[in-house]
C-alpha cells in the first residue's frame, strides 16, 4: 500500500529538493546575536475531558504545563544568572538582561499518545491541547513567541486500525508542515527557509546561524517516514559551507536511555544490553555525525529523557538536554559570532518564577 511519505518520496520530495540554492552565501557571515528557547517531551496528555491513563500521577497535567509556558514567556523580563548551584556561572552573558527569544524549539513528544486519537478519524485531543499552549498567541495561557515544531516516538510510534495504519503519524506530519512548510497557497505559521516533504526536516536562518529540526533523528526511516540524511547534507552545502555556526535539534540523544538495547538476561531493554536498539542503534548514530563533522556544528538539543538536565559532548560536539516540559524544564541559549551561552533550567511557581541547574559557554572564534 502506498502510503503518503512513499509518494512524496517519490513525487513532490524529489521535486522540491531541486529548488534548494546550490552554492552558500559569498558575501560573508552575517552578523550572530541570537536568544532563543529549547524545551522538549511536552506530553500534552488530554482525551475528552479527562487524561490519558497514567497522566496525571506523572504530572503529565494542563496545570503543569501553564506552569512552564509563564516561565517561557517571562524569561525576557529577567538577567542571566550569576550563578547556579553556589557557583560563578562563567557564563559570557552573567548579569545582563535576557534578550526576548526569538523563538521557542520543541524536541519532540508533543503529545503522549499518538496526538489523543481514539478509534475513529478525528483531530486529536492532543495535539489541540498542544496547538492551545504552544502555538504562537496573547494571554497567559499560551506562548508569545514563534514556535518550532519537532516530534518523537510518543507522537508517530503509534498505528492506527488497518487499513488507516498511518492516520495518527498523518496527522502529526501535517501539523509540522501547516506550520513551517513554503507554499505557494499560503503562509505557514512559523515559515522556514527549507523543507523536506518525504522527511519533514526543514532548517532556517537567524542571521549568521543556521538551524535544521531533524524530527525524531537524523536519518530516521521508521513508521513510513524517509531518512532525511541527504537532504541535510544538500541543506549543509546549500546554507553552511561557509563554516556559519549551525545548530541542530532532534528528539533522541546520545544519553544512557537514547543508547538502550535489549537485554535478553533481563528480557527487557536496559542500558546494558546486547541485543536490537531500543531508539535508535550505533549505525545510525554514525551516520547521522558522518553528516556533520565537516560543519560548524556548534551544538545538538535533544529530548526523549525525561529527569536529568544535560550539557554533554558527543565527539567534538556539545550536547544538550532540559528536563520535560511537564516538569518545567527547558533551555536558554544566546549565540553570537564571538560565542555561545546555554543555562538549562526549571519553572518553579506559578509566577514565572525559575530556578537554573546548568551554565555552559564556549568561545566561538
Amino acid at each position: 500500500m502506498l502510503t503518503r511519505r512513499m509518494l512524496l518520496t517519490r513525487g513532490l520530495g524529489a521535486g522540491f529538493s531541486l529548488s534548494l540554492p546550490t552554492i552558500a552565501h559569498a558575501s560573508g557571515i552575517p552578523a550572530v546575536d541570537v536568544t532563543f528557547l529549547v524545551v522538549n517531551d511536552i506530553h500534552a496528555c488530554r482525551v475528552g475531558d479527562g487524561l490519558s491513563p497514567g497522566c496525571q500521577a506523572e504530572g503529565k497535567t494542563d496545570t503543569n504545563l501553564l506552569r512552564h509556558i509563564r516561565a517561557l514567556n517571562s524569561i525576557h523580563e529577567r538577567k542571566w544568572p550569576e550563578e547556579v548551584g553556589g557557583r560563578p556561572s562563567g557564563l559570557s552573558v552573567a548579569g545582563q538582561p535576557v534578550a526576548k527569544p526569538q523563538g521557542i524549539i520543541v524536541c519532540g513528544d508533543v503529545t503522549d499518545d499518538g496526538g489523543g486519537q481514539m478509534a475513529e478519524l478525528a483531530e486529536g485531543s492532543q495535539l489541540l491541547q498542544f496547538s492551545h499552549r504552544y502555538q504562537q498567541g496573547p494571554g497567559p495561557d499560551r506562548v508569545h513567541f514563534p514556535v518550532y515544531v519537532g516530534l518523537g516516538n510518543h507522537d508517530l510510534d503509534q498505528d492506527g486500525r488497518p487499513p488507516q495504519v498511518d492516520w495518527y503519524r498523518d496527522e502529526l506530519r501535517d501539523y509540522v508542515q501547516m506550520n513551517h512548510k513554503p507554499s505557494v497557497f499560503f503562509k505557514p505559521v512559523v515559515p522556514v527557509d527549507n523543507y523536506d516533504d518525504a522527511s519533514d526536516n526543514y532548517s532556517w536562518n537567524w542571521g549568521g546561524l543556521h538551524l535544521i529540526h531533524a524530527q525524531r533523528y537524523g536519518g530516521d526511516d521508521t513508521k513510513g517516514a524517509a531518512s532525511g540524511l541527504e537532504w541535510i547534507k544538500r541543506d549543509l552545502a546549500a546554507y553552511a559551507a561557509d563554516g556559519r555556526p549551525v545548530v541542530v535539534f532532534q528528539h533522541y540523544g546520545w544519553d544512557k536511555f537514547s543508547l538502550e538495547r535489549w537485554d535478553p538476561q533481563q528480557k527487557a531493554f536496559t542500558d546494558k544490553g546486547s541485543g536490537a536498539p531500543h531508539w535508535w542503534g550505533e549505525s545510525e548514530r554514525q551516520e547521522l555525525l558522518a553528516t556533520l563533522w565537516r560543519y560548524n556544528v556548534i551544538g545538538i538539543f535533544h529530548g526523549h529523557e525525561h529527569d536529568a538536565p544535560m550539557a554533554y559532548r558527543v565527539g567534538d560536539i556539545d550536547v544538550f538536554k532540559a528536563r520535560a516540559a511537564y516538569m518545567g524544564g527547558f533551555c536558554l541559549v544566546r549565540v553570537t559570532n564571538d560565542g555561545m551561552d546555554v543555562v538549562i533550567g526549571d519553572a518553579i511557581d506559578d509566577n514565572g518564577g525559575v530556578s537554573y541547574t546548568t551554565a555552559f559557554t564556549k568561545r566561538l572564534r
